[in-house]
């Protein structure tokens, strides 16, 4: 099987002399629909659902969440088959497939932003942070990421190379800010906001500063021994190198964030988590909608936050 794919275009990226070659291709596999399932079901609930679609912090959520869908279904080729999508490439995607991770990068940082200014300046917040300027800031995560992909594939190699290396050292230095503004809306969370009095607002808050706190500490564990070893790679020359990009374990757990990020929204958000249920998986399996009951419900005074 794998010579006849050779002979026709691009070769699987195992090929089946081991049992191992056997359980890398079924993870991928499994991985992939996995993705495309989980954080599909995220982006339909969100979109159908004009409630949640009305919040900003969904608006965030839903953009991630077709990102991810995007990264499941670029591992049914990246996983599947021999390539190397980087420097030097072999069957690749000239970057495209690889950097749909830098969007939920982007992403990330704004969201953090958003919820640290919601929740400590809700006033200015309500006045200046509209859903207009949510949804412009999401497509700039896009705008910028493919400019800089266009950009950089139009460069000769040895200039890419260089601006490659550049955007990992300014992906560590949003890192940097990450690693601070969640330590920051930690304390937010656990001071500011329980002095507050009870209420449905108190919770919503709540509830959007824990889901962005364990999102941004699963992509920091997730992400990290990937940016650690590429920058060690080209900084010093060592470093781990591996087959292809189904045998890359730093990759598949940079990857993985696109199955634990819409995971943890729908296990943070109980609105998100009935919304999914009665747009996707109750009509799937109607058991499903019965123990989660209607539709959620949402304040309309709340609505822009």
């Amino acid at each position: 099987m794998t010579d006849s794919a050779a002979a026709a275009g691009v070769p699987l990226s195992v090929d089946f002399s081991s049992p191992e070659d056997y359980f890398v291709f079924i993870f991928q596999i499994l991985f992939a629909t996995t993705t495309v399932l989980v954080a599909g079901t995220v982006v339909i609930g969100i979109s159908a659902t004009k409630a949640l679609r009305l919040q900003n912090r969904f608006i965030f959520m839903l953009n991630t969440s077709i990102c991810d869908t995007l990264v499941g279904f670029s591992v049914y080729y990246l996983g599947l088959f021999d390539v190397q999508d980087g420097y030097p490439s072999r069957n690749g995607t000239y970057g495209i497939l690889r950097d749909l991770l830098g969007v939920n990068i982007l992403t990330f940082l704004f969201a953090q932003f958003d919820r640290y200014f919601a929740v400590c300046y809700p006033f200015v917040y309500s006045r200046f942070i509209t859903r207009q300027v949510v949804i412009g800031l999401n497509i700039y995560c896009w705008v910028y990421n493919a400019t800089h992909l266009l950009v950089r594939n139009m460069l000769p190699v040895s200039k890419a190379i260089q601006l490659y290396v550049f955007s990992i050292v300014f992906f560590q230095l949003i890192v940097l800010i990450k690693v601070l503004l969640t330590v920051k809306l930690y304390v937010v969370a656990k001071y500011q906001v329980e002095r507050e009095p009870p209420g449905p607002e108190r919770e919503s808050k709540k509830e959007s500063l824990k889901i962005i706190i364990f999102v941004v500490i699963s992509f920091l564990v997730l992400w990290c021994p990937s940016f650690v070893n590429i920058t060690v790679r080209f900084f010093t020359g060592w470093g781990l190198t591996f087959r292809n990009e189904a045998t890359n374990l730093f990759a598949i757990l940079a990857r993985f964030n696109a199955v634990c990020t819409p995971s943890v929204y729908i296990w943070g958000s109980p609105a998100l988590r009935e919304a999914t249920v009665r747009t996707v998986w109750g009509r799937v399996c109607p058991r499903c909608r019965r123990r989660c009951g209607s539709s959620p419900k949402e304040d309309p005074r709340k609505a822009s936050r």
